[in-house]
């Protein structure tokens, strides 16, 4: 793989991020019940989640047409280069009208996260990030914060809604880490409080049980960002996990501490 190869993957992933944007933006206001279906309990898939992603795959597929993808809608494939997709995160959000939502589009390569893409079309905000390149916002190089300790952080979170099992455990975390910051914010789309750590809007991230569509972008462009990711025992494992902590350098040790207290290591790498 070459820099031009690199160059090649992030436009494309620039273009299919754009074009989903444009559906989803279409369809915003525009659905009705007819056009949401239940994965699972509290857990929805829409017409735009499908239509998106089909935007997406096709985009790539027709410039890489032997590359592989892991598609949270449809496709569970392996190989060397594998894009790992979420048309819209936030889907619930979307259904409400509630403003929160994003695409997100990352290219692994033989294991190795390598481009990021994470698109919000109601601000028209593309953040994105290369392997060794850096992360940037609209074309800007940002970078996460400098906040020197948990006192005066925002930290953003997301509930467990897909294992709600893990509840009781989880706002143990919650409450533990809340009474230390300065605030914590909850607005349903991993995928764009990943990008938001990395340009500094908050300071921390943690969430349990998530889709790796859900973070395999927003992870590479917090650590290009010059931000630590890990999941909940401190190792890289969270996108099989679904467990992730990812913070500015001088927060991330105080919170793992405070997961580790909670789960102790119960919890799968």
């Amino acid at each position: 793989m070459n820099n031009s190869n690199s160059s090649e993957f992030l436009g494309t992933a620039f273009r299919a991020a754009m074009l989903a944007g444009d559906v989803i933006m279409n369809h915003l206001g525009r659905i009705s019940e007819r056009d949401i279906d239940i994965k699972q309990a509290s857990d929805f898939v829409t017409t735009v989640d499908r239509k998106s992603e089909e935007i997406i795959l096709k985009t790539i597929r027709d410039k890489f047409p032997d590359h592989h993808f892991l598609a949270e809608e449809s496709a569970r494939e392996t190989g060397i280069y594998r894009w790992i997709i979420d048309p819209l995160d936030g889907t619930t959000n979307f259904i409400h009208q509630y403003p929160v939502f994003s695409v997100s589009i990352a290219l692994e390569y033989d294991g190795d996260m390598i481009i990021g893409v994470v698109y919000d079309p109601l601000r028209d905000e593309l953040f994105t990030a290369e392997k060794g390149n850096g992360s940037y916002l609209n074309g800007k190089e940002c970078h996460v914060s400098s906040c020197p300790d948990l006192k005066g952080s925002l930290i953003a979170t997301g509930f467990p809604f897909r294992k709600k099992e893990m509840i009781d455990d989880y706002l143990k975390l919650f409450k533990n880490i809340f009474h230390q910051v300065s605030d914590i914010r909850r607005a349903g789309s991993a995928a764009l409080d990943l990008a938001h750590v990395a340009c500094g809007r908050c300071d921390g991230f943690f969430e349990l049980g998530l889709g790796p569509w859900d973070i395999a972008a927003g992870s590479l462009i917090i650590r290009e960002a010059g931000g630590i990711v890990t999941d909940f025992n401190g190792g890289n494992d969270y996108l099989e996990s679904g467990n992730i902590i990812c913070s500015a350098p001088a927060l991330h040790n105080m919170l793992l501490r405070e997961a580790k207290s909670i789960f102790d290591g119960s919890l799968n790498a």
